[in-house]
């Protein structure tokens, strides 16, 4: 009983407040990713518009017919470009992240990045005034440049103030944030509210919105207490940080797990990703690592997320908005499901019955595409398929790849794998986002065939490949690793290795 209301003491009105704050970045992020879908047609007229490639004739033919025409190729490359500048700013930001954290601390790290959300959000807001497809595309890397520093930032704050019993479920609030913030952006790009032709401008400007809340509630946020005690040696500030966040209480295991911590730390070597790159030690871990954050986003989801309504609007759904707006939904009731599920069935689990659902969905989902004009409910099993994909993705792909990198390595090597994991994630981001306008054009009703290839193999991999690391310390997991380190020999090259990388200058 007295261990209870001692939990319960720890869950504070402050630490509420920060969780929430920080996790306002998530949903920043998640509007980022899904109000470039709805609108797209709109703004694409726009694009002809400056390009003049408009034609104003066709367009009113079209609509009395009742068909639709190829959109001209400078404007397919110009929205290819919007969607893809996203992932351009955050593959170059997610180098930054160890900096900006640890620079001037997690809230003053925050608080500064937010001014790039806001300059994205004028610059998309404003983009009438101007060139709109140039303002959008350098919008949209502005913003890629603050979700790429947010996508760090936000996870590393929230696990350092939760308390031991709720860091996982308080965790999870990044991704369930980030989702409802699609499901936001899904909402009002409808056509009657700001995914029209004179307010998608407010639409895309938006983006930065949640910043100017958050700028305004970091004020009143503690710092992280392991930031302050191991990053900085402030031993009282640390505590002060502790009562606020947790009440008054013994701290006294909390600031021992700290010592004990930054103890470790100081023995480790901090590796540069160049080092990372080189060590044998982490290389299997590394590998692992990549992969995960690989098989997440050559999946196919961010196809779906970015071009969802055109997808719907092929496989003949009359409203293929509000199909869309569905597909938010289940995002967000399944990321709630993988809170409940993630440390009882396991993360390799979870991952291969993810990816192994999505494998089968994506051959449902083209099967359905094929065959729809010759069976009108074909366009159904299409629709059905593409629900369950995110379903099954939420369930494990999704989520897990962001957190199980920081249970591979330990607290020495975890920045720059969490870096070079970012970079991964972000790069794979933008292939997709770039390049999958052309495959559908080029592939039709096959394109997801790609998708079903590749997720056979990530599924056999995860299943030969990766370890379960429910439960388990860093030195369970290295075992599965290096399963020969606890010979002499072994732990002798490891041992010499580890030294090497810590004296190195380059480390």
């Amino acid at each position: 009983m007295v261990s209870c209301v001692r939990v319960l003491q720890q869950l504070t009105g402050t630490l509420a407040l920060g969780v929430f704050t920080a996790a306002l970045g998530s949903l920043q992020m998640g509007y980022s990713l899904g109000v470039i879908n709805a609108p797209q047609k709109v703004i694409e007229k726009h694009y002809a518009r400056s390009l003049g490639v408009y034609n104003e004739d066709l367009t009113r033919t079209e609509g009395a017919n009742n068909t639709t025409h190829s959109t001209h190729p400078s404007v397919v490359m110009y929205w290819s470009l919007s969607v893809a500048a996203f992932s351009i700013g955050g593959i170059l930001s997610s180098f930054l992240v160890g900096f900006v954290s640890n620079f001037r601390g997690r809230i003053k790290g925050m608080l500064a990045i937010n001014v790039l959300a806001l300059t994205a959000g004028l610059l998309m807001g404003l983009a009438k005034m101007g060139t709109p497809h140039l303002m959008v595309i350098a919008g949209r890397a502005v913003m890629g440049l603050y979700c790429g520093l947010a996508s760090g930032l936000v996870p590393m704050y929230i696990g350092e103030i939760s308390p031991v019993n709720y860091r996982g479920a308080l965790g999870t609030l990044h991704q369930l944030a980030l989702v409802t913030g699609i499901l936001i952006s899904q909402v009002i790009g409808l056509d009657f509210l700001l995914g029209n032709d004179d307010m998608w401008p407010v639409l895309l400007g938006l983006s930065g919105a949640p910043a100017i809340l958050q700028s305004l509630l970091l004020f009143l946020c503690p710092e992280s207490p392991r930031y302050l005690y191991i990053n900085l040696g402030e031993k009282e500030e640390a505590c002060k940080s502790l009562r606020r966040l947790k009440g008054d209480y013994d701290m006294t295991k909390d600031i021992s797990e700290m010592q004990a911590e930054k103890e470790e730390a100081m023995k480790e070597a901090k590796m540069s990703i160049l080092r990372l790159l080189r060590a044998s030690v982490y290389r299997k871990q590394l590998f692992v690592a990549l992969m995960m954050h690989l098989s997440q986003q050559f999946s196919g989801i961010n196809a779906i997320f970015y071009y969802s309504t055109a997808i719907f609007q092929t496989a003949g759904v009359g409203q293929p908005v509000y199909a869309t707006i569905g597909v938010g939904v289940i995002n967000i009731i399944f990321t709630l499901v993988s809170v409940f599920l993630v440390d009882r069935a396991g993360r390799r689990t979870l991952t291969i019955v993810g990816l192994g659902g999505m494998c089968c969905c994506t051959v449902a989902m083209t099967v359905g595409l094929a065959l729809q004009d010759l069976y009108s409910w074909m366009s159904y099993l299409s629709m059905t398929a593409i629900f369950l994909f995110v379903s099954f993705f939420e369930i494990g792909p999704g989520p897990i790849p962001w957190f199980i990198v920081a249970e591979l390595f330990s607290q020495g090597p975890r920045p720059a794998a969490i870096a070079l994991a970012g970079c991964c994630n972000w790069t794979s981001n933008f292939i997709i986002a770039m390049f999958f306008p052309y495959l559908e054009e080029f592939c039709g009703s096959y394109v997801f065939v790609i998708f079903a290839v590749l997720l056979f193999g990530f599924t056999i991999f995860i299943y030969l490949r990766v370890p379960e690391t429910k439960g388990k310390t860093f030195d369970e997991i290295a075992a599965v690793f290096q399963p020969k380190r606890c010979t002499s020999h072994s732990k002798a090259q490891v041992e010499t290795e580890m030294e090497t990388l810590k004296n190195s200058t380059e480390a």
